[in-house]
């Protein structure tokens, strides 16, 4: 019998930990090491942890392990993504490996919180090792003191097959479902179950799988807890679809975000994609927070890809103080945030849109409709750049990966419209913000991006720097939803919708040619009745694209108050107007700006809408002639 070794016994040496190791370091570069395994296998993508044999031993004898990634596997040697700083690590430095790919765990927790995209709390880590955090710090993502109150909704004797629910704990005002493993194989019976307040590590029930004949192979029982880990990289619920439990639906009905310009000209659809690229200084920012405070999504995961810090900073500190308007609670109380700044390593900031997508397909598979922002893709794909560069792989475009077209798709693929096997219909909407350099929209990554996305929200730096927010361009903007989602605002909005959306996107077409002409030839070199077209235009960007984020009523539309107020709108361009000149012209314009303006900062009342007036009403008042005048 081999004899025990003491607790008390002095830590190995770093010689010894080499010595003893069956996989150890080969080579170093930056945060990529090369591998060596004596015994065993490597797998692709598994998670090992490389022990920095050099540092001192803390007061429990133990060195500090770096996380890291196989991502290419030649034979016994490996090369594998330290997702921390490699500076220690040597030649011949013991590496474990564990068998399981890189990971998240799921359950009741996940709200309020915010991760890095290893999904390490950051709060606990800085409440624990101060706002420096040393390497190989990997604590629990959910906090295990914290107890839930499990409620089953089966009993024992039970047959139930992946994904199924096996009760529900109340996780903030969501009923959160505790669900069978779903990497689970075949069906399976629940042999012991129990009620009441358990942490997340807590063994709520037990699970044996059904053999061919119908019995129990009590003797392979699997514990179930409130929590389950599963793999990033994969879908969450690829088994699901294939075994037919699960369905993929079409996506008909709008996600709506309350702003004006995106609701009405450029819709998304719940469980659809979206990009938002812009320059700098555009308000990507601004506007993806708009998005996430006012939209029907009922979760919201924002993924602060490579931003500087000080962004994610502001984030993190506004969130909890906004208000949720639906609620009237904490913003965060419904929100997840997964951040990894422009200055955390290169390798965790890649495998953080991996990871809030996840969390995001976890919700949607209970039912909800969630929504994931990434921000920003652009920073996502340069640390796939360097990532391929360190890994000499052949480049593609301005040094990308060949595969990044395919690696933008395999993202945006993820978002989409579920119906689970309980027939809860739960949707993923997925929006990435897009940071080309200088604006230029037809680098590598803004150009796969559209073509694997089905609405275009392009920002403007002109629009930005004439304070015209949200900077969305409608020129250069576009929407595949709108004609998707065409028999909903048939329903919803009225009949001919969208025609007299297209009727106005046409106005604002010949504004922009209109306003070209003026530059070069000034107003005498056009028509009046172009000029008049050219008022319509800046009326309709004025005070219908436009959205004043600082004012309580105007930041955030409903939708059938949008309804009321593009009828009027459509009614105001639409109308035939007769004027002497174009001095005329632009005082009638300027005037009927001023008035629709105050029709949208002021708030309506049970007992009146704003938006209720007619055009020749709000053209009467503000030309002071009687309606029938004013025609």
């Amino acid at each position: 019998m081999p004899r025990r070794e003491s607790p008390y016994a002095p830590p190995k040496t770093a010689d010894d930990l080499r010595a003893e190791a069956v996989v150890r370091v080969t080579a170093v570069r930056d945060s990529f090491v090369t591998i060596e395994a004596t015994g065993g296998h490597i797998m692709m993508n598994e998670v090992g942890y490389v022990t920095v044999a050099g540092d001192p031993p803390d007061d429990r004898g133990r060195r500090p392990e770096l996380k890291a990634e196989v991502l290419r596997v030649r034979g016994r040697e490996a090369d594998m993504q330290v997702f921390e700083s490699t500076q220690g690590v040597t030649v011949g430095d013991p590496v474990r490996l564990t068998g399981r790919m890189l990971s998240v765990s799921l359950g009741p927790g996940l709200l309020g919180k915010v991760f890095d995209g290893l999904q390490n709390p950051l709060a606990s880590l800085a409440r624990d090792h101060g706002f420096f955090l040393p390497r190989g710090m990997y604590p629990p993502p959910l906090d295990r003191a914290v107890k839930w109150q499990f409620t089953p909704s089966v009993g024992i004797g039970t047959r139930l097959l992946a994904g199924d629910t096996v009760g529900t704990v109340q996780e903030g005002r969501f009923p959160h479902k505790i669900m069978v493993p779903f990497d689970t194989i075949g069906p399976v019976q629940v042999t012991w179950i129990q009620e009441g307040p358990f942490s997340i590590d807590t063994v709520v029930a037990r699970i044996a799988p059904v053999r061919a004949d119908g019995t129990v192979a009590e003797a392979q029982e699997r514990p179930v807890t409130l929590a389950q880990p599963w793999a990033v990289r994969r879908p969450l619920p690829d088994a699901l679809l294939r075994s037919r439990r699960a369905e993929r639906l079409y996506p008909d009905r709008p996600l709506t975000t309350t702003l004006r310009l995106i609701d009405t000209f450029f819709p998304i659809a719940l469980g659809g994609t979206a990009c938002i690229p812009g320059p700098f200084g555009a308000g990507k920012t601004v506007l993806q927070g708009l998005i996430a405070r006012y939209s029907t999504a009922d979760i919201v995961v924002i993924v602060a890809c490579g931003e500087r810090a000080g962004e994610v900073v502001e984030t993190i500190e506004e969130f909890p103080q906004l208000r949720d308007p639906r609620t009237g609670g904490s913003l965060m109380d419904r929100t997840v945030i997964v951040c990894n700044t422009s200055s955390m390593p290169v390798a965790a900031r890649e495998s953080s849109i991996y990871t809030g997508i996840t969390i995001g397909e976890y919700y949607r598979q209970m039912g909800y409709n969630t929504l994931v922002i990434a921000d920003s893709t652009s920073r996502w794909a340069q640390a796939m750049r360097e990532t391929s560069g360190r890994m000499e792989e052949i480049p593609g475009e301005e040094a990308f990966p060949a595969y990044l077209d395919s690696a933008i798709k395999s993202v945006y693929e993820r978002a989409g419209v579920i119906r689970a096997p309980d027939g809860a219909v739960g949707s993923l909407t997925m929006i990435g913000t897009v940071s080309p350099a200088g604006g230029n929209f037809e680098e590598p990554v803004t150009q796969a991006t559209l073509s694997t996305v089905k609405a275009f929200l392009g920002l403007s730096a002109d629009r930005a720097y004439r304070r015209a927010y949200p900077a969305v361009d409608p020129l250069i903007s576009w929407s595949r939803y709108r004609a998707q989602l065409a028999e909903w605002a048939a329903e919803a909005l009225g009949p001919g919708w969208n025609a007299r959306v297209d009727r106005l996107q046409h106005v604002l077409e010949e504004g922009d040619r209109i306003q070209q002409m003026m530059q070069v030839t000034g107003e005498e070199g056009v028509t009046l009745d172009d000029f008049v077209t050219f008022e319509k235009a800046r009326l309709v960007d004025l005070v219908y694209l436009q959205q004043d984020a600082f004012d309580p009523v105007d930041v955030s539309m409903s939708l059938e108050r949008q309804k009321k107020s593009f009828g009027l709108l459509a009614d105001l361009v639409e109308r035939d107007y007769r004027f002497a000149d174009k001095d005329q012209a632009r005082d009638a314009f300027t005037k009927l700006i001023a008035a629709y303006r105050n029709l949208n900062y002021t708030a309506p009342t049970a007992a009146e809408e704003p938006f209720d007036i007619t055009a020749e009403a709000l053209v009467a008042r503000v030309t002071g002639t009687a309606p029938a005048e004013a025609a």
